[in-house]
């Protein structure tokens, strides 16, 4: 018997259920802790965000980078939590069709314009320790700005047609996505039809591309930045050069390390429980953006000399 799929949709609004396997008692628990992230997310991205455009001391590429991270943090923090807080906080477990797809195209957005940053950033770094007098010159505070801001413009016009490809899909089958945001995989699993694989195929290619190639480039430039430091003779110009590429490495390991631990495990044959494979996305997606602004903060000599400085100047008045 042959089934034809109409290009029809009859799902108006989908059922976000968070965390499956959580009880009813703990509802105010865990809304209380997703409010308190977004708001420390929001107030410390806001934070490094205000004071580097305000300190112009800061006017410089790598706090220019620093600032479009500190960006995209607040934009998915605003695009991911409100939803799930009122999930629990109210019982609102209702998504309108748009509503979701809205925050799906905001979701990988975001993601893949911080991996361009994240990217952009080891450019900045290996310039800086393989070319140091080249480095004023090609790495500018306006060819940086730029470079950030074509990450942004490509990938938001590149994001409109992955969200429209998977519109283009028939939705006729549940309406429930298990999970705490609306993602790609989420709602087109929910998608009929025999374009279904297609979709998911192209939307897969595209994600690791945006993920991998950035990464390739932030590998070779880190590789050859510590190979760079061990051909250094001089123990102070060794911390030197590591102390400035710290922070850069400590924000790409937290962005990378998880998304490439749960992705060899998949392969390798390891199944995590439902509430497991949300627990790990929910950490690997909200950590970085929580922890971000500490990296900043105090492994950053120039903020960390900037904030006790104007400190300083305030408590003098």
């Amino acid at each position: 018997m042959t089934v034809k799929f109409e290009n029809q949709t009859n799902i108006k609004d989908f059922v976000l259920v968070g965390f499956p396997g959580l009880q009813q008692n703990y509802y105010g628990a865990v809304s209380a802790l997703l409010l308190l992230t977004l708001i420390t997310i929001v107030a410390g991205n806001s934070f490094i965000a205000a004071f580097i455009l305000y300190e112009r001391t800061l006017h410089k590429p790598t706090y220019v980078i620093f600032f479009n991270l500190a960006m995209t943090d607040i934009v998915f923090a605003f695009a991911t939590l409100p939803k799930i807080i009122a999930r629990y906080w109210w019982d609102d477990m209702m998504c309108s069709f748009g509503a979701c797809f809205t925050q799906m195209y905001f979701v990988h957005s975001m993601g893949s314009i911080t991996s361009l940053i994240l990217m952009t950033m080891a450019v900045d770094r290996f310039v800086a320790i393989w070319l140091p007098f080249r480095y004023p010159v090609s790495i500018t505070t306006r060819s940086i700005a730029i470079g950030c801001a074509l990450c942004w413009v490509g990938t938001f016009i590149r994001m409109v047609g992955v969200v429209f490809h998977a519109l283009t899909l028939p939705y006729c089958n549940s309406n429930v996505i298990q999970q705490c945001y609306c993602d790609h995989i989420a709602i087109t699993k929910l998608g009929c039809g025999p374009n279904v694989a297609y979709v998911k195929l192209i939307a897969v290619t595209i994600a690791l591309i945006n993920l991998l190639v950035p990464l390739g480039f932030i590998i070779i430039s880190y590789i050859s930045i510590i190979l760079s430091v061990l051909r250094v003779s001089a123990n102070e110009r060794r911390l030197k050069v590591l102390s400035t590429c710290a922070p850069q490495i400590l924000i790409t390991c937290l962005f990378y390390v998880p998304r490439c631990f749960v992705y060899l495990a998949n392969n390798l044959g390891y199944r995590f429980s439902l509430d497991g494979q949300i627990v790990i996305t929910m950490l690997y997606s909200l950590l970085p953006c929580v922890v971000n602004p500490l990296i900043y903060c105090f492994k950053t000599k120039a903020i960390k000399q900037a904030l006790v400085k104007r400190l300083k100047i305030h408590r003098a008045k």
